[in-house]
């Protein structure tokens, strides 16, 4: 295995977690991961997420996440870092991705509280103590009690904090009042990193001492969420004022499908539009249509992100700059 590394961890910026392309539930999209990878680059970010939530990991087999790993690090070429997603409800299973990450080049990983049976927090740092023993590389804990049921408390991260293969955290709680103790406990340990979640608290979090955001918006709009990091650091309340805005309108991708995997709906069917990967679901979520589709559209249109890669026409009333999307869904059998 490779040894452990810390010099390549985002310091602070804009982090996407990038939805996961697929072609068919057990097929990965690999032109639209790489166009993916590419437009968030370009884009100025500071680093890649890869399996979390965002990319719908616990609902992909292990073969695909190990496919995933494989083939982002290869085209992000170590121009940014790629944190890899580990979160699993088997120990063993984690420890073998996050060993199958170091070997493939990945440069952090990361974890949340594992969901399905409920959790102690004594048991969540033996949890991660664990996990400090066992891998690789280095690693950030990961905040999502809507999705894991319990989240790391900040007496438990204070603990986590002083384990060096602990790098900081992702959180995701939209708890604001965890947050200003998560700041606390980042104040003892000057490496520790804290990074946002939700992208409507990134200019709130920062302000309170954050270090940036693990965003969706950034695979989406790179520049305007690395543009409004860049204006926070630098104090330009215009442009953040500006920046902030767009933000909001961004937002309203996220709430256009009625159920609860209608974030990563906007965020795939945003990137379909856009000409760079498939926007097909994991089992059993559908993606976007019809109306649906021309509401993310009309967001896309006011915010001028226009196509970057020009598809065929595929028929039934495709637009240009549409990914065709006819032979993804004949391979899922849809």
């Amino acid at each position: 295995m490779s040894p452990v590394q810390t010099s390549r961890l985002p310091q602070g910026g804009i982090v996407p977690p990038l939805i996961t392309p697929l072609l068919a539930p057990d097929k990965l999209d690999v032109a639209g991961l790489e166009r993916l990878v590419e437009h968030v680059i370009e884009g100025g970010v500071h680093g890649i997420f890869i399996l979390g939530t965002s990319g719908e990991a616990p609902n992909l087999d292990y073969r695909l996440r190990r496919e995933v790993i494989e083939r982002t690090v290869k085209f992000a070429r170590h121009r940014v870092p790629v944190l890899v997603g580990i979160t699993d409800t088997s120990f063993i299973e984690a420890v073998a991705l996050g060993g199958f990450a170091a070997d493939k080049g990945a440069d952090a990983l990361v974890t949340s509280a594992p969901y399905y049976f409920p959790v102690a927090q004594a048991e969540l740092f033996d949890l991660v103590r664990r996990f400090a023993r066992a891998l690789p590389l280095p690693f950030y804990l990961y905040n999502m009690p809507q999705m894991t049921k319990v989240e790391f408390a900040p007496d438990t991260l204070r603990r986590a904090a002083q384990l060096e293969k602990v790098a900081g955290i992702k959180d995701s709680s939209g708890n604001l009042a965890t947050w200003r103790q998560l700041v606390t406990v980042a104040g003892e340990r000057p490496d520790w990193r804290l990074f946002v979640g939700p992208e409507e608290l990134l200019v709130e979090t920062m302000r309170l001492g954050g270090h940036g955001g693990v965003n969706g918006g950034g695979q989406v709009a790179p520049r305007l969420l690395v543009g409004l990091y860049e204006a926070l650091r630098k104090g330009d309340e215009a442009a953040v004022t500006e920046l902030q805005r767009q933000l909001t309108l961004l937002g309203r991708i996220y709430s256009v499908g009625p159920y609860g995997s209608s974030v990563v709906q906007g965020m795939k069917c945003a990137l379909s539009l856009m000409g760079i990967c498939s926007d097909l679901m994991t089992v059993p979520f559908s993606a976007l249509a019809g109306r649906q589709r021309d509401r993310v559209r009309a967001v896309l249109e006011e915010l001028g992100l226009k196509p970057k890669v020009r598809a065929r026409k595929t028929g039934r009333g495709a637009k240009a700059g549409d990914l065709p999307r006819e032979k993804a869904a004949a391979s899922a059998g849809l």
